[in-house]
């Protein structure tokens, strides 16, 4: 066989990078949900047939975990003489099935060429139906292990009635479902397309040499970092459960081309829905590495096997069942705060300051009156992100593993009976330094029509209590809230409600945390500084705060 060399290895790598993205496009094009189609709350995937990941497309970092973890259980649970031509898997169980959280349903589909399996097209998006929250696994809704909705290319009807049982909203199930079938074979017959093009024996020299291509990228940079041991700890406020000041520790030790996180120390897997599989910890620590390392290392398995992770089972960060894990992005992203922390000790240039620290959510549930049918509103919601050493943090974006888009007013008054009152920056949010945090978000919702089972099945959010942290003299950016009014009065503000029964014109309101921001503020520009207290970013508490005498 002859071998591939660097030009070839590049231009198949791009060509299938493409085939990803196409998909990633395509299946938010053909969703039916405003979950999937206009927020983008989905990932994709190419696996070559060993399960090992070849590319991402850049959409959720945190989604590589539900990808990953279905195809590893996937390989482990079929021979390949049991995995056929036509074949279309399904899984969301984070025990059993390889997902982190149950909205996040896998579809799987082997890819072959000349009877040969030569990959996998792998897609994940999330179902928003009436969310479950309790204090197990079990309390969560349907638990899909690896199984065959499509066997041979005919639907196991069986299986799909069964799953639809469980759903309320089940034209959008259907339709999402049906656009994540779509979308893998799109992919799928793309990837025969490029093998047509390069011939099979490329392809498999190409799989081989691409793996290894990513491991001594990824060694070599690891090797560039100074030896030594690095931690840092930080806290969840609490798990909604009565649990409060979750500690999640790190210690990232090199030793040559050698890095590993241990995170032994946090604390015991809890009652409340924030625990994290272990293949959400591990796409959490890939995710921080990749945006860490060198830019050019290609996201595949290679670089990531090139990464030791250590952490205790039954703890936070590697939950065992049945811990509950239906909000485990917010304590990914308090993984990604510990790892840039303790970076931070090595180099704080390489990583920005802690950011809002959260996957706030709301999620309304339903029957819209104008046409009687249930309806269900989830949205995740956005803050500040963290300054670095040369700039200012982001306003009223998503951060880290978590990069899904808002969902515009217009579309959302258009799908429920719910309106956006006010859809703002939090003025004064952002962390004082050199270079500023970013601002978090303020969204207010007002309940439109009287329902008998209007209900805001849950919200949360993170940093209400311990604010994101700065770096390098930067002052910590703005707690988050969460309040619930009826008649001008506050009815609750936890910020994690459950299950309130909401009435016509109460309103749910969310702020954001803003973030941390780097350096003293008497090293920032006086002219800035004026600038934004005009502007109402910053207020007269803050400047005095910092300690600084500047005449506005």
């Amino acid at each position: 066989m002859k071998e591939i060399n660097s030009i070839t290895l590049e231009i198949v790598a791009n060509s299938i990078t493409s085939i990803a993205e196409q998909m990633g496009v395509i299946l938010s094009k053909t969703g039916y949900s405003t979950n999937i189609k206009e927020r983008k709350d989905l990932s994709v995937a190419v696996f070559d047939r060993n399960g090992k990941l070849l590319s991402l497309a850049q959409h959720i970092p945190l989604h590589f975990s539900s990808l990953s973890g279905a195809v590893e259980v996937l390989t482990q649970k079929y021979n390949v003489e049991d995995i056929h031509d036509g074949d279309i898997f399904i899984a969301n169980d984070p025990y059993s099935g390889g997902g982190s959280h149950l909205p996040d349903i896998v579809l799987l589909k082997p890819v072959f060429y000349n009877g040969e399996l030569v990959a996998f097209m792998v897609n994940t998006g999330h179902h928003a139906d009436k969310s479950r929250k309790g204090t197990t696994i079990y309390d969560e809704g349907l638990r899909i292990p690896v199984v065959k909705l499509y066997d041979r290319g005919t639907l196991v009807k069986d299986v799909m009635d069964l799953i639809m049982l469980n759903f309320q909203m089940k034209y959008e199930r259907h339709g999402d479902l049906n656009a994540q079938i779509i979308t893998n074979q799109y992919g799928s017959d793309k990837l025969i397309e490029l093998i047509d093009k390069i011939g099979i024996d490329t392809y498999n020299e190409f799989c081989i040499k691409w793996l290894e291509y990513g491991e001594r990228k990824a060694r070599l940079a690891i090797a560039e970092l100074p030896d030594g041991e690095y931690c840092f700890e930080d806290y969840l406020d609490d798990d909604g459960a009565g649990n409060k000041n979750l500690l999640i520790k790190t210690k990232i030790v090199i030793k040559g081309d050698d890095i590993t996180f241990d995170f032994t120390g946090t604390c015991r897997q809890v009652s409340g829905p924030y625990n994290c599989v272990p293949c959400a910890l591990k796409a959490t620590v890939y995710y921080s590495m990749m945006s860490i390392l060198d830019n050019t290392i290609p996201a595949n398995s290679g670089f990531f096997e090139s990464i030791n992770i250590v952490a205790e089972s039954g703890s936070l960060v590697w939950a065992t069942e049945p811990a509950p894990t239906g909000d485990r992005e917010t304590t990914a992203q308090r993984i990604a705060d510990v790892i840039f922390g303790a970076f931070s000790k090595m180099n704080p240039e390489k990583v920005v300051a802690a950011g809002n620290g959260a996957m706030s959510f709301f999620s309304f549930a339903g029957t819209d009156e104008r046409s009687g049918q249930p309806y269900i509103y989830v949205e995740t919601i956005g803050g500040g992100s963290g300054a670095r050493y040369n700039k200012d943090g982001l306003d009223a974006v998503h951060v880290h593993m978590t990069n899904t888009s808002n969902l515009p007013v217009e579309a959302l008054e258009m799908e429920y009976p719910l309106m956006v009152e006010k859809y703002a920056l939090s003025e004064n949010s952002c962390g004082a330094g050199k270079y500023r945090g970013g601002m978090g978000i303020i969204r207010t919702i007002r309940i439109l029509e009287e329902s008998k089972d209007t209900v805001l099945v849950g919200a949360a959010t993170e940093r209400a209590v311990i604010r994101p942290w700065g770096l390098e003299g930067g002052q910590p950016g703005g707690n988050s809230s969460i309040k619930i009014y009826r008649a001008g009065k506050v009815i609750s503000d936890s910020p994690k409600p459950r299950n309130v029964k909401l009435e016509k014109d109460d309103i749910v309101e969310m702020v954001t945390a803003g973030a941390g921001g780097y350096g003293p503020v008497s090293e920032r520009d006086p002219e800035i500084i004026k600038r934004e207290f005009r502007e109402g970013i910053i207020d007269k508490k803050w400047i005095e705060e910092a300690g600084i005498d500047i005449v506005l």
